[in-house]
């Protein structure tokens, strides 16, 4: 799956790239460590608004939800959608087909097993240029207070064999959408079939990655720092294969 991923970007690249403006008042930050558990703010550009880039909050809640409580507890479980079940999951199947977005990103996290150990890695694209995943979004209106959550969440399919390497208990992957495919995944007039047709696995020879410190997976760790990308080297991988 994919809980952590970085978007180190200047506002201006990000203009540039994606051919898109930013919202009155936005502000951009590098960010080097997203923790999708941590449900801060990033850009993103949506069906409804695509030549405007905005911020969004990770973990997508229902318009549904009920309580402030219940949207909480769901936009932990929902960093995440899997793609070959999102046409059916109640929480997905309504934004699928007309509120799908591009999540910008210019990297992720993902830990390889070997043995009992587990090795943090980098990913990214080999030309280092900053990429879209595919996601989807939701508003949900806190009945309370009256405010207004605008949430993402982050479609996963099949890992590639990069990522079957890498991610090599879950074999899964987030979807990372073709630069020529980016405005045709925000199209609202795309059928199920051809929804289903972006969702598919990057390809492998157009990206890299490489190990990184153990310090990223410590929760004590300052881990949204330029160092955390660096490579670190592990002997023993080489090993295992």
């Amino acid at each position: 799956m994919c809980y952590h991923y970085s978007q180190t970007r200047s506002k201006q690249a990000l203009k540039e790239r994606f051919k898109a403006e930013l919202e009155e008042g936005t502000k951009i930050e590098p960010v080097y460590h997203n923790n999708g558990f941590q449900h801060r703010a990033m850009p993103v550009i949506t069906a409804d608004e695509p030549k405007t880039i905005q911020l969004y909050r990770w973990g997508l809640i229902p318009h549904f939800m009920k309580t402030r409580e219940d949207a909480i507890k769901i936009s932990n479980l929902t960093l995440n959608a899997i793609g070959e079940e999102i046409h059916q999951k109640p929480s997905y199947k309504q934004y699928i087909t007309k509120k799908r977005c591009l999540v910008l990103a210019d990297g992720l996290y993902e830990w390889m097993h070997a043995g009992k150990e587990t090795y943090p890695h980098f990913v990214y694209l080999k030309e280092r240029k900053p990429f879209a995943f595919a996601g989807i979004y939701s508003h949900w209106k806190d009945e309370q207070t009256g405010e207004v959550i605008k949430t993402y969440s982050i479609i996963t399919t099949a890992a590639n064999k990069l990522m079957s390497k890498i991610h090599n208990t879950k074999q899964r992957m987030p979807v990372i959408l073709r630069p020529e495919l980016e405005r045709k995944w925000l199209d609202q007039t795309l059928l199920k079939e051809e929804i289903n047709d972006l969702m598919l696995p990057y390809d492998d020879e157009l990206m890299e990655a490489h190990t990184i410190t153990k310090a990223f997976s410590s929760k004590k760790a300052i881990t949204d720092v330029p160092d955390i990308q660096c490579v670190v080297e592990y002997p023993e991988l080489a090993l295992w294969g």
